[in-house]
């Protein structure tokens, strides 16, 4: 890790303890107002207050921990989905199976995101279920891809097919042939899908499809209190740099953990996956 890098890790730490831990540093209950709207930063309000008068930095402290978890959940979600979906298309016999399964996956990525979202809101109940669906929805495809073509390469390497001609069975195989030279892609594509997976969170609370009101969002506060920018800024830019700020760390962070990995897989090349069985 280069010293260049240093502060921004070290921000996205403090953005993700705050979005993570805040809910129980916040002394003020954030849904009950306590002075007049849009009071600038006092000593009793460091931020100030919201549209609603409510307090800025008890909603900002609240505002994260609902879209982190949105964004976390449907990313497990859609890497398991895309990390089975794209193992099964580039190891099936099944070929004509799997170019329908490609099709399907390939029509899923003309949607936008932002469509589904829209569409997913009116039908399911609660607007975190419909973020976490439109994430994974989104995610799948792309994750179907890079997975697949990844594998693709490691099976058609000659340590997978000697194991193949051995007829080891299809588990021995992933252990020891697949998934360990998988396995920095793999987390490397989840990373990108966090990232994408916050942006959408992010998106649908500024649209007011999140979690319901009046539950603090960083997305929705910046929404909400625009109304006042000019009286009292902090509570539009304090959230909007705060997601600005985890969307980048998020990415420098992942790529100081998957880093190494993907350059100790480059260095040692899928052929060698499999020596130590």
């Amino acid at each position: 890790m280069t010293l260049r890098r240093l502060p921004v890790l070290m921000m996205s730490s403090l953005v993700l303890i705050i979005a993570v831990c805040g809910p129980w540093l916040s002394a003020v209950d954030p849904d009950t107002p306590v002075a007049g709207p849009f009071e600038t930063s006092s000593g009793v309000h460091l931020l100030g207050t919201d549209v609603l008068g409510r307090d800025t930095l008890a909603r900002v402290l609240v505002g994260g921990r609902a879209l982190i978890t949105q964004a976390a959940v449907a990313t497990v979600l859609g890497s398991m989905i895309g990390l089975t979906v794209g193992l099964w298309v580039s190891m099936t016999r099944r070929r004509t199976a799997a170019r329908f399964a490609v099709l399907g996956v390939d029509a899923l990525a003309v949607f936008p995101a932002m469509l589904l979202l829209l569409v997913l809101a009116a039908g399911l109940p609660g607007g975190g279920a419909a973020v976490v669906a439109a994430s994974v929805l989104v995610s799948v495809p792309f994750s179907v891809r890079v997975i697949r073509e990844r594998a693709t390469a490691i099976v058609a390497t000659d340590h997978a097919r000697s194991a193949l001609a051995r007829g080891d069975a299809l588990t021995v195989r992933l252990r020891y042939d697949v998934l360990p030279a998988l396995a920095p892609a793999a987390l490397a594509e989840a990373g990108i899908r966090l990232v994408a997976a916050v942006q959408v969170a992010a998106t649908a609370g500024f649209l007011g499809l999140g979690a319901s009101a009046p539950t603090a969002n960083w997305g929705r506060m910046v929404q909400e209190n625009s109304a006042g920018i000019t009286v009292n800024p902090l509570p539009v830019l304090v959230p909007a740099a705060l997601l600005v700020v985890l969307a980048v760390g998020v990415t420098f962070l992942l790529d100081h953990i998957t880093g190494p990995l993907l350059g100790e897989r480059d260095r040692v090349g899928p052929d060698m996956v499999g020596v130590a069985r």
